[in-house]
This record gives C-alpha cells, structure tokens and sequence, in this order.
C-alpha cells in the first residue's frame, strides 16, 4: 500500500481467525498493511488504530492474563499473557512497521530484551562479539551469561575500524552485537560493513538502535537481523514506563528461538506498560526532531566554552564516526538527541557541573522530553572505562537557548 492508496481498517485488536485454531501460536499481522506511510503517519496514528468494537481511536489497554476458548475448545483469541497480549500486538505492529521488520516482540525492559538474544542464539561452547564499551550494564549482562552458561564473549574497539573484522576471524562466532551510536561516547559503527563481517562468518547481527529510534537509523534496511531498543528511553519517551522491543527481519527459525525465550522467561512488560508505549510512539517523530535539533544547537554552543575540553556528538563534522555516522542516519530529521562532554577539573568539576544545573535534571535515563544530566562514571561504578570527566547529556525538547544558557552558567559556576 502507498501513501496514495485508499486506506482501510486497522484494528487495535486482532480478530478471532487470526488466533483460531493456531494452538496458542502468535498472532498473525494484521490484514491491513500500512506500508508506505510515513513514519510520522504512522505513529501519531498508531498504526490507524480503531477499536473494533468501539471506534475509539485511542487503543484500549487488555489487562486480561488469560483468554477463554470456544466450544470447540478452540481459542477465540491469545492464550496468555506471558506470551500474547492485544496490548503488546499493538504496539508491536507500530514498531516493526517503523524499523521495517516483519515482527516485533515487546520485553519487560531494553536488558530483557538484549538477554534474550544471548541466551537463545549462543549455545554452550558457542561465541559472541561486543563492543568493548557500550551500554554498561548490557555488556556486563553479557559477560555475566558468558560465565554462567559456559560461551565466550569477545570485545571489539569500535574507535578502531578493523577490530570487528579482527575480533570477528578470531574463531567461529555465532552473535554480533553493534550498539550505535554508543553510549555513552557515541562511537560510530558500519552496520552495513558488520552485516557483512557477520554473515560471512556465519553469525546474526544484533544493532541496539536505542540511541537513535528508527527515525533516524533502520538497521535492518542495513543489513542487521534484529534490531534492539530499550523502549523505556526515546520509544516511550517520557519517563513513565520500562519496556524492551526486539525486532526481526525475518519471521525464520532464529526469531522463533528468541521469541520461545520471551515466552519461557516471562520476561513481558505488563498491558498498561506497552499501552503507554504506544501512546508515547505516537508523538515520537515530533520528539525526535525537536531533542535532536536541541541536541545540535548545544553541542556547538558547547565547542568553544573554556571549561570543555571535547564534545563527543557525531553530529559534528570532527566526529570520528561522522562519515559513516551521515550514510546510515536519515539527517533530514537530526543526528540524535544524546552528546556527552568531557570538563576541565575531572570527576569533581564533572559532578559540581551537574549538581550546579537548572533545567537539566541530574538523573539516570535518556530519550525522555526532559533533558538530563549524568555523570556517568558514578554510575557504572569502579569497573567503567568511561572517563571520569565525562558528562551525558538527554537533551529534551524544552527551548535550545534556554538549555544552553543552563549549561554555560553551571560550567561558569564551578570554574576553578
């Protein structure tokens, strides 16, 4: 279907001979596609909602745990929440239809989500390629189930262009994970060069997309197999519900592994969770566009400030990564809404920085419409590689000046 063509219903809830007889199986997509509309079209209209039995164009939130069967004893919709919930199809067909996936399978977080992953695609005895940093309790997750289930988990420098290729020829490998841009330096990864690296080695390729949303980065489009978001960050987009999203591809074999995962684990958010997720996705591309525009007025207001030392934005021209960063981002709609500065002053002038700020909130989160301060080697603890003069930055959607201005008297505030 294009933009031009005359559209249909989509209902919120999938009808009952999407589920009959299917014994206890997803569902299916929905019979109406909504290929072709644009990715703001899509989410404020989350997917062309109606209810079915109302007409109400705001989704209905099911909290039902279980689903009765007919008198057949067939099932006339899902079987159980643990694995089926109306409320999570909806916000998934919005997702994958966003990331151009063929299905997508929400978690109870972005950690569930990348857990999954791990424990359902390397077996023991089995490899596993990281970035050496990252999202830092990810990574940990990872080395952690390493241990535990007896596979190894190998890291690659992403600021070195050849140390995913390397990494990758070390030895048979059966999942690579690419986090891009990375958090919280925001190094820059070729997704469409590691698909390549990966597939030749016989492995999947796993992108967590959190930091950009798929308005700016469809990995899958790049070559990935599935796509990671903690949608608990810019998906939701406002601090007030945890959630994880995977999305696939290809609707194969590999998928079904991960989603019995899911299914086994439990590891599903709760109805109300995924109904505010939808309800944030339907705002996303004015979000997005917004922060990321804020999120470049400050990082140039920023360069030339005495009391920085870098800026770390791959929007800017003297990015490392910005090259690559331009080919794999839709830059029409931004570069991201996430940058990190290193101060003059290490650890200590970083949290007076941060103490000494008024609009931005020193907390634990990114992608929210609140912008947020963290100084981020407190938080990982003893064993993080970030610099200890690092601050990040969730740049929300509150008015540029006013954030810039925030910064620089804080900065000024605490110069030596």
């Amino acid at each position: 279907m294009t933009c031009s063509e005359p559209r249909s219903e989509t209902t919120t809830e999938p009808s009952a001979e999407h589920f009959a007889g299917r014994g206890g199986d997803r569902p299916t997509a929905p019979r109406t596609s909504t290929a072709g509309l644009a990715p703001a079209t899509l989410c404020a209209q989350a997917g062309h909602a109606r209810d079915a039995a109302t007409g109400a164009v705001v989704p209905p939130v099911h909290l039902a745990t279980t689903y009765a069967r007919d008198a057949d004893y067939a099932l006339i919709g899902p079987e159980y929440t643990r694995d089926q919930n109306p409320s999570y199809a909806a916000a998934e067909r919005v997702i994958a239809g966003l990331e151009g996936g063929a299905e997508a399978a929400l978690f109870a977080s972005g950690q569930a989500a990348g857990q999954a992953v791990a424990a359902a695609l390397v077996p023991p005895g089995g490899r596993m390629v990281v970035p050496t940093l990252g999202y830092h309790a990810l990574l940990r997750q990872f080395a952690r189930l390493g241990r535990r289930y007896g596979f190894a988990v190998d890291r690659y420098d992403a600021r070195d262009p050849d140390a995913l290729a390397r990494t990758i020829a070390a030895g048979p490998v059966d999942l690579v994970w690419v986090e891009t841009p990375s958090n919280p330096l925001w190094q820059v990864v070729d997704i469409a060069r590691a698909a390549e690296l990966a597939h030749a080695a016989g492995a999947v390729l796993a992108v967590d997309n959190t930091a950009m949303t798929p308005l700016l980065q469809r990995p899958l489009a790049l070559g990935a197999d599935l796509v990671m978001h903690s949608a608990t960050k810019a998906l939701n987009g406002h601090s007030d519900a945890m959630a994880g999203v995977l999305v696939t591809g290809q609707a194969d074999e590999t998928w079904a592994r991960v989603r019995a995962e899911r299914a086994q684990a439990g590891a599903v958010p709760g109805p109300f969770e995924a109904w505010l997720l939808l309800r944030g996705l339907r705002t996303l591309a004015l979000r997005v566009g917004q922060a990321s525009a804020n999120a470049l007025a400050l990082a140039e207001a920023l360069m030339g400030h005495p009391g920085v030392e870098a800026v770390l934005y791959p929007g800017l021209a003297d990015h490392p990564g910005h090259a690559v960063h331009r080919a794999q981002t839709d830059i029409r709609r931004g570069h991201g809404s996430l940058l990190s500065i290193l101060v003059h002053g290490g650890a200590t002038r970083a949290r007076r920085v941060a103490s000494a700020t008024r609009l931005f909130i020193p907390a634990t989160s990114i992608g929210g419409v609140e912008s947020l301060i963290e100084h981020r080697h407190t938080i990982e603890g003893p064993d993080s590689p970030t610099p200890e003069s690092l601050l990040r930055l969730s740049v929300g959607i509150e008015d540029a000046d006013d954030l810039i201005a925030d910064l620089v008297q804080a900065l000024d505030r605490t110069a030596p």
